[in-house]
Protein backbone atom coordinates (compact mmCIF):
# COMPACT_ATOMS: atom_id res chain seq x y z
CA UNK A 1 0.00 0.00 0.00
CA UNK A 2 1.26 3.58 -0.87
CA UNK A 3 1.84 6.26 1.36
CA UNK A 4 -1.01 8.76 -0.67
CA UNK A 5 -3.50 5.86 -0.55
CA UNK A 6 -3.08 5.51 2.66
CA UNK A 7 -3.90 8.87 3.30
CA UNK A 8 -6.56 9.29 1.23
CA UNK A 9 -4.93 11.28 -1.93
CA UNK A 10 -2.53 13.71 -2.20
CA UNK A 11 -5.02 16.87 -0.88
CA UNK A 12 -5.01 15.05 2.62
CA UNK A 13 -8.80 14.23 2.67
CA UNK A 14 -8.14 11.27 4.36
CA UNK A 15 -10.57 8.94 5.45
CA UNK A 16 -13.82 9.81 7.32
CA UNK A 17 -15.00 8.73 10.32
CA UNK A 18 -11.59 8.49 12.94
CA UNK A 19 -11.42 5.54 15.06
CA UNK A 20 -9.36 7.32 17.21
CA UNK A 21 -7.37 10.62 17.74
CA UNK A 22 -9.05 14.22 18.60
CA UNK A 23 -10.89 14.27 15.48
CA UNK A 24 -12.76 10.59 16.65
CA UNK A 25 -16.19 9.95 15.89
CA UNK A 26 -17.94 9.12 19.26
CA UNK A 27 -21.30 7.06 19.40
CA UNK A 28 -22.27 9.35 21.81
CA UNK A 29 -26.04 6.70 22.88
CA UNK A 30 -23.30 3.89 23.15
CA UNK A 31 -20.96 6.08 25.57
CA UNK A 32 -24.25 7.32 27.32
CA UNK A 33 -25.44 3.85 28.06
CA UNK A 34 -22.19 2.46 29.09
CA UNK A 35 -21.77 5.14 31.41
CA UNK A 36 -25.46 4.73 32.68
CA UNK A 37 -25.01 0.79 33.32
CA UNK A 38 -21.77 2.53 35.42
CA UNK A 39 -23.86 5.09 37.54
CA UNK A 40 -26.82 2.79 37.91
CA UNK A 41 -24.58 -0.50 39.23
CA UNK A 42 -22.48 1.77 41.90
CA UNK A 43 -22.56 3.53 44.24
CA UNK A 44 -20.81 7.54 45.11
CA UNK A 45 -20.55 7.64 41.37
CA UNK A 46 -18.43 11.00 40.30
CA UNK A 47 -17.33 12.25 37.12
CA UNK A 48 -13.83 13.48 35.64
CA UNK A 49 -13.83 15.75 32.55
CA UNK A 50 -10.31 15.56 30.98
CA UNK A 51 -9.16 18.16 28.22
CA UNK A 52 -8.53 16.71 24.32
CA UNK A 53 -4.97 15.86 24.01
CA UNK A 54 -2.81 16.05 20.58
CA UNK A 55 -3.40 12.02 20.43
CA UNK A 56 -7.11 12.19 22.57
CA UNK A 57 -10.33 13.77 22.21
CA UNK A 58 -11.90 14.83 25.30
CA UNK A 59 -12.99 11.96 27.18
CA UNK A 60 -14.98 11.36 30.43
CA UNK A 61 -13.89 9.11 33.84
CA UNK A 62 -16.45 7.85 36.37
CA UNK A 63 -14.84 7.03 39.30
CA UNK A 64 -17.10 4.70 41.58
CA UNK A 65 -17.09 5.30 45.67
CA UNK A 66 -14.12 2.62 46.01
CA UNK A 67 -12.32 3.94 43.27
CA UNK A 68 -13.70 1.47 40.42
CA UNK A 69 -13.26 3.78 37.14
CA UNK A 70 -14.39 3.97 33.69
CA UNK A 71 -13.29 6.05 30.83
CA UNK A 72 -14.92 6.89 27.47
CA UNK A 73 -14.92 9.76 25.09
CA UNK A 74 -17.17 12.73 24.73
CA UNK A 75 -15.81 14.81 22.62
CA UNK A 76 -16.05 18.44 24.54
CA UNK A 77 -15.87 19.38 27.78
CA UNK A 78 -19.39 21.09 27.81
CA UNK A 79 -20.85 17.51 26.28
CA UNK A 80 -19.00 15.51 29.35
CA UNK A 81 -20.61 18.29 31.92
CA UNK A 82 -24.01 17.86 30.00
CA UNK A 83 -23.87 14.08 30.17
CA UNK A 84 -22.53 13.97 33.64
CA UNK A 85 -25.71 16.12 34.56
CA UNK A 86 -28.10 14.13 32.84
CA UNK A 87 -27.03 10.89 34.21
CA UNK A 88 -27.47 12.85 37.84
CA UNK A 89 -23.94 12.55 39.39
CA UNK A 90 -21.52 15.66 40.20
CA UNK A 91 -18.64 16.64 37.64
CA UNK A 92 -15.37 18.55 38.33
CA UNK A 93 -13.13 19.40 35.54
CA UNK A 94 -9.79 17.34 36.02
CA UNK A 95 -7.64 20.20 35.42
CA UNK A 96 -8.64 21.59 38.93
CA UNK A 97 -9.52 18.81 41.25
CA UNK A 98 -6.86 15.93 39.71
CA UNK A 99 -8.08 12.45 40.49
CA UNK A 100 -8.97 11.15 44.12
CA UNK A 101 -6.29 8.55 45.57
CA UNK A 102 -9.57 6.06 45.78
CA UNK A 103 -9.00 5.56 41.92
CA UNK A 104 -5.14 5.28 41.99
CA UNK A 105 -5.71 2.70 44.98
CA UNK A 106 -8.14 0.21 43.41
CA UNK A 107 -5.77 0.70 40.42
CA UNK A 108 -3.28 -0.74 41.91
CA UNK A 109 -5.41 -3.14 44.15
CA UNK A 110 -6.17 -4.81 40.52
CA UNK A 111 -2.82 -5.05 39.15
CA UNK A 112 -2.34 -6.79 42.36
CA UNK A 113 -4.89 -8.91 41.50
CA UNK A 114 -6.65 -8.23 44.92
CA UNK A 115 -9.55 -6.05 43.08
Amino acid sequence: MGWFSRRGGRRGTGPAGRSDGPKMEIDRRAVEQHLRAFVDSRLGVEAYVEPATSVTTTTIVLIAWDGEWTRRAVGSPKEGFELSQRLGIPAYDVNQTGYPNRMREWSRRRRQGDA
